[in-house]
Parts: C-alpha cells; structure tokens; sequence
C-alpha cells in the first residue's frame, strides 16, 4: 500500500519499472484514490462549491445566461483537476433553518467558491466575502482579502446600444433595465443614461421601467411603455429575455417590431438568432465568463492566494432584423 501511495501522489522516490506496473494495475482495476484519504493528506478538496441564486420566483439554473457561464467554469475547472458542487440556497423543509453559504462551503470543504446571481447586499455573500474561502463573483462587485469578481461591459454595452438605435433615427428611446440590487442591473442603466447624455437626447423618467431579466417583467414594462401619451419608437431591454416579452407586448397592440418600435436586447442567448424577427443584441462571452472566473479561482487556490484584479470582458454588437437595420457585426470598441 505504501508502495501504491507514493506512485498515485507522484513521489520520485519509486523506480520506473514499479511505477510502471502500478500504472497499469490502476489501469486494468480502474482504481481511484479516495477522494476523503485525499483530503486530509493534501488538505484540499479539489471541489469547488458555486452559489447561484436568483430568487424564489425565478428557475435560476435553467436561465440561458447562467447555464452558459456554467458551462465556461466547469470546462476551466475540470482541467484543473477540480469538481463542481451546486450548493442549495433554498430553506430546508426541516424546521431547522438554512445555513449561510459560509457554512455550507465549509461543511463540504470547498477548496474555493463561485458567486452567481446573488445581490451584492446579500449579508451571505458579505460574510463569505470576508472569510478566507477563496471566492469569485460572477457580475457582482463583492471585495475581500481573496475575493474578485469579473463582468462584461456592462455600461459601454448599453452605452453601444443607444447609439445604434440614435444612429437609425430614433430619439424616443426607452429602456427596461435589469434590478438594481444587481451589478449589471446598475451598470446597463447608467450606461443608457451616459449614451443620452453624450448623444444629447432628452432623458424622460417615464421611459425608464424596472424588470427582472425574464420575460414576464419585459412584457408587463413594455405595456405601460405603450400606454404612455408618447411612446417610445425604440426600446433597449437588458437582458434577451426581456428583449422578448417586449416584443411579444408589442404584438399583442397591434404593432410591429421594428417598424413601430425597434428593440435591442442584451445577451445574446440561443433564442436571440431563432426570435422573429431576430433580436439585435449585445454579445456577451458567456464561456469567456466562467473560464476567467475558473482561471481567476485557480490562481488564488493554487498559486499566491491574493485576490486577482477585476477582470471585465468585453462585448459586441450584433445587428439583426429587430432593430431595423441590415443585419451586420461590429467589433467592440
């Protein structure tokens, strides 16, 4: 057995030729080390708890956007060596309250954590935050000792998509912005906001709703955007999926997309390209995401430990029939 643990730990005091024939045991068994005798030699895991969370209203996991980034992290950390650990954030149903992500993340040993859809004043993602839990945040600005966060472009895209629609003529433009408990909530309005000022197109208060990222709150938004005595002719949604309740509100009255209102949405999910019309939206690297979190996560379990800078990707703009032009890329400036 000694024999054994020092050639499966790669110790280099055993001969080529017992290595040899242990390899090929292994091989021939299909034997794998332990991964708890694992652990408490080596003290890590090799597991990788992810925190995803957006509320109790919203399948969380089966959204477009986190599947996607998902995907990203899981093919960076795979080959690293790492797992993936879904942790629950949901109340158990056995009376005895729901532990903190701190908790759950040292319950399971986690070598490291990943923070997805969670709010940024989330007391859970403050505390862990803080911790010495190696932790990266996907869009979402949470700062500790070994705590970063990486995000796409969040302003300079929404900023890109007003100018597009200006370009083609409108200066009615509203927006249906994401919550502002989120990073990129926050950051897709303000760069809306920075786009009217330096096109200098009025800013109307009216024109500005509140949504979720999902389809029901771009829907519901973009009725009371119609009910309004001047309407806007274009709309920017912040996510894909508001994207398409807003188009499908405008249906409903009768209109058309983008001969009545034009609409741009932000994502670049599957149904983007597949939608009729097809949406023009802001292309986020979804894969690129979760490789930089991953790659991010690595550096500080394996290498110094200290936080990496923020990383921020970004994004293109990707023309199609919704917003009434011919259909065309840009690369991101």
């Amino acid at each position: 057995m000694a024999t054994v643990s020092r050639v499966m730990n790669d110790y280099d005091d055993v001969s080529a030729a017992t290595r040899e024939r242990v390899l090929k045991l292994a091989e021939e068994l299909e034997y794998t080390p332990t991964a708890a005798a694992r652990t408490l030699v080596t003290k890590r895991s090799h597991v990788v708890g992810v925190v995803l969370s957006t509320g109790v209203d919203h399948p969380d996991i089966q959204h477009p956007f986190f599947g996607e980034v998902l995907v990203g992290l899981k093919r960076r950390l795979g080959a690293g060596g790492y797992d993936l650990l879904l942790l629950a954030t949901e109340e158990p149903g056995n009376g005895f309250g729901r532990h903190s992500y701190l908790q759950r993340c040292r319950h399971h040993r986690v070598d490291g954590v990943v923070l997805m859809g969670v709010e940024r004043r989330d007391p859970d993602a403050q505390k862990l935050a803080r911790s010495t839990i190696p932790c990266i945040a996907v869009d979402l600005d949470v700062i500790g000792r070994r705590t970063a966060y990486v995000v796409s472009d969040n302003a300079g895209g929404a900023s890109w998509a007003i100018e597009h629609l200006q370009k083609l003529g409108h200066e009615r433009i509203a927006t249906i912005t994401g919550p502002t408990e989120t990073r990129a909530g926050i950051d897709r309005l303000v760069g809306y906001r920075q786009a009217l000022e330096q096109l200098e197109l009025p800013y109307r208060d009216e024109y500005v709703r509140y949504g979720d990222f999902y389809f029901e709150s771009g829907f519901a938004s973009m009725q009371e955007l119609l009910s309004l005595p001047e309407p806007p002719t274009a709309v920017f949604a912040a996510s894909d999926l508001m994207a398409a309740g807003a188009i499908r509100a405008i249906e409903q009255a009768g209109l058309a997309v983008p001969a009545d209102i034009a609409v741009v949405g932000f994502d670049d999910i599957q149904l983007a390209a597949m939608m009729q019309p097809a949406l023009t939206t802001i292309r986020q690297d979804k894969l690129g995401l979760g490789a930089a979190a991953g790659d991010a996560l690595l550096r500080m379990i394996e290498l110094d430990g200290t936080a990496p800078p923020v990383v921020t990707l970004p994004v293109e703009l990707v023309v199609r029939e919704s917003s009434g032009a011919k259909p065309r890329r840009a690369p991101a400036s």
